[in-house]
Order: structure tokens, then sequence, then C-alpha cells
């Protein structure tokens, strides 16, 4: 028998129009061939529904989110970097980094790129500055071979209506030794659009990480953007994103890796604010000897929700596709990761492996892991798992008879349990950071 369900009980739409995507692309006097992609996206944004009972996404409720606060699209007023926590402009190594683009509000409001850097013809600007400049190359990577507008409701209404981002690209046989840094942080309540493309040619190298956060605010926010990284043929890019976005910040977003013959992409997600997270983080090795290492880390305390749905593509022979995962949940927050490897036919001889290990620190928090794999070649190797544990009193017991504080020895159990997976962030003074904000959701 059919259920008939309230309409109440559907989740609701932002209330976006065909006339604000035009607006946008008039506005900043955009090419036709980008109004016509935007146009195309909202064609196919409105013929999806809100997504609710498909598979990835029966498990995430975010109907509570209040559209009518949370789609009002943010204008930057008279904001500009001192608005930025300290803590977020460090260099990332010592006290020199390739380059710095720091957004608040969307709007760009400081741009570094070292000298070394721009001699080697490496370009580290702003998405809008990038079509107008570097129009071909924009053209051809844009939302073409990584993230689409096909790939759901969220990454089509992103296709029709981002606002801002952050365009890397990185010559062929060139090897970009200083680190990139950005940082997108939010003053203002509302909805930011934000796309990072980066593009590394062939025999090309970068490491690069982006930083997301927002001043607390009691109105609601969404954040619905999209990450690609393109690496060529034997390129090497090393990519760590943290997101730290207040409590009342909903995020969808999609996030996509596609590595060449022969290429290497390490790459770190961390998710540690917003009330609800729901992100797709997948890899596609497109060519054969491609090799993909993927660290996540979470940690979800006071009714937090946040939903990472990863995948990894074997779409060449002979690759290799490595994910970790490592979250922890207090109070009553709830987390869930649901990881696939895929295969096509007759890419034998790939190696992918998968894992997810939740610590749980409170009768009232849930964590769910599931694994799964899709294989249709008979020459592989791959393998998941997911593991799930407590703070056991034992080890508590024995720091604490040398003299440790109980909250110390928590503490203290709980960054090793982490160590493993900060230790492949390759910054240590962001570790450092991790640690501190890791200590605070066990202090507070």
């Amino acid at each position: 028998m059919a259920v008939v369900r309230r309409r109440s009980s559907l989740p609701q739409a932002p209330s976006y129009t065909i006339e604000q995507v035009e607006a946008i692309s008039r506005d900043h006097d955009e090419p036709d061939w980008l109004r016509e992609r935007r146009l195309e996206a909202w064609a196919q944004y409105q013929a999806l529904p809100m997504p609710y009972m498909e598979e990835e996404w029966r498990r995430t409720d975010y109907r509570h989110i209040r559209w009518d606060e949370a789609d009002r699209l943010i204008n930057a007023n008279g904001v500009d970097a001192r608005s930025v926590p300290v803590k977020n402009l460090e260099p990332l190594t010592g006290a020199e980094q390739g380059g710095l683009l720091v957004f608040v509000d969307g709007k760009v409001v400081s741009h570094e790129l070292a000298d070394q850097l721009a001699r080697q013809g490496v370009i580290f600007t702003d998405l809008r500055t990038a079509v107008r400049e570097r129009e071909d190359l924009v053209k051809a990577h844009f939302m073409t071979r990584a993230v689409t507008p096909a790939d759901g409701k969220f990454a089509a209404l992103h296709a029709a209506l981002w606002d801002y981002g952050v365009f890397v690209h990185v010559p062929r046989n060139t090897a970009a030794e200083l680190p990139l840094h950005v940082v997108c942080y939010n003053t203002a309540a509302g909805a930011g659009l934000g796309h990072v493309l980066v593009v590394l040619d062939e025999n090309a190298q970068a490491t690069m990480q982006v930083e997301y956060a927002s001043q607390d605010r009691a109105r609601q926010s969404a954040y619905i953007g999209a990450t690609e990284l393109i690496v060529g043929a034997a390129g090497n890019l090393r990519y760590v994103s943290l997101q730290d976005w207040n409590r009342e910040t909903f995020e969808f977003s999609h996030q996509r890796g596609v590595v060449g013959r022969d290429a290497q992409l390490d790459w770190v997600n961390g998710v540690m604010g917003s009330r609800l997270t729901k992100a797709f983080i997948e890899v596609d090795t497109v060519g054969a000897g491609a090799n993909a290492r993927v660290s996540g880390f979470f940690f979800a305390d006071r009714g937090q929700f946040f939903d990472l749905d990863t995948q990894q593509n074997h779409n060449a022979p002979l690759t290799n596709t490595d994910l970790l995962f490592k979250g922890a949940a207090r109070d009553n927050a709830r987390t869930l990761w649901q990881g696939m490897i895929k295969s096509l036919p007759k890419m034998q001889q790939i190696d992918g492996y998968q894992v997810c290990r939740n610590l749980m620190l409170s009768d009232e928090a849930r964590m769910d892991s599931i694994p799964g794999l899709e294989i249709e070649a008979d020459d592989v190797a791959c393998s998941h798992a997911a593991t799930f544990g407590t703070l056991e009193e034992e080890p508590i017991y024995y720091l604490m008879s040398r003299g440790i504080t109980r909250p110390q020895a928590q503490l203290m159990i709980i960054e090793g349990f982490f160590d493993e997976l900060l230790q492949r962030i390759p910054f240590e003074r962001v570790r450092q950071r991790l640690m501190d904000e890791i200590e605070a959701k066990i202090i507070a």
C-alpha cells in the first residue's frame, strides 16, 4: 500500500529564482558560455526534487533548516581582513608562504602571491579574476571533469548561483614548493556558494590548505559549495581542507579529486564545525598508476550532525586508493559515514582500502559507519572496515595513578586516537591548532 506523506514532512527548497541567476551573471559581466552554463544548471536544479529518501540521503534529516534565513545571499559590506581571527591568517610553515587569499563574506580582502611562484607561472587567484584573465583554462575545467551539475540537487544549485571561488593552476613540469593558503570567513548570516578549482598539469606539484570558518550568529546560514581537484599525469597534490563553521550553519558540498596517470593526491579533510554537514567526498583514479590517499577527521558535540559520504572510483587499472577516517562524538551529537569503493569492468590489479574508526564519548551520542564495495573486476585487492570504541577505564586509571587528572587523562587518550591522522597534515602549526580545538571540545 502506498504511503502518503504530509506535505509538511517533506524538506522545503530555497526560494531562489532564475532572475537571481541572471542578475549574478549580468552584474559581473560574465562571458556568454558561463551565463549559459548557469542557466543550464538552473534548469537541472528545477527539474530535480529536494533530496529526501534516496539511499544517500535517507538518514539525513535537514527539514529543520529555516530557508527564509539561510538562503539569503550574503552581501559583503565594509568587511576587511581584520574580521578574520589571527590564527587563521598565520603562515602555514615558518614565516613564508607561497600565497594567501582571504575571503570575508565572499569578498576578496587579501591576496598575496610569492614572486618565486609568479615567476614559475603559477596562477593563484579568485575565480572571477580567472574567468576574465584565463578564460581558456577555466572554461575547460570548471565543473566539467570533477564536480558537475548532474551530481545532485545542491550541485546544480551551486553551478547556477556560485558567487565566489579560488582558482589555482600549476603549469607542466613546475613544482610550487611554497604552500598556498586560502581562508573563507563569514561575518554575516546567510548563504555562501564558494568554489575551489585546482588544476595541476603534467608533472606539476603543489601543497594547499583551505579553511572555512564563521562568526557566531543566531540566524541560520547555509554553505552550498564545490571543490574540484584535478591532478594531471605524474602530478602531485597535497590538499588540506578544514571546516569550522558556526553552530547555525548547514553545509551541503560536493568535493571530488580526479587523479591522472602515475599521479598522486594526498587529501586531508577535517570537519569540526556547523550544525549539519552533508558532504560528498570522492576520488576518481582515471589513469594507470594513479594513487589517492584520503584522510578525514571529525569531532561532533552538542547536537551536531556530520554526514560524510565518500567514494573511491577506480576508473583505470593498476590504481590505488587508501581512505582512513577517524571521528569522535560526545553529548547528543550524531555522525554518519557512508563509504564505497567502485571499479569499472576490466579495471584489473587495483588496490582499494577504506576504514572508519569511531570513538564514542557519551551514551547519548550516535555514530554510524556503512562501508561498501562494488567491484566489477576479478584481479583486485579491495577491503573495508569500520570500528567503534569508547574510553576504557584501565588506561585512564593508569594515567591518573601517575598524578594526571581525569580530564587530562581522557584528553591524552583522545589526542592519541587522532594523532595518526593529524600527522598526515603537512603543517605543524595547523596540527597544534587542531589539537587545541579538540581540547576545547573535551574541556567544554
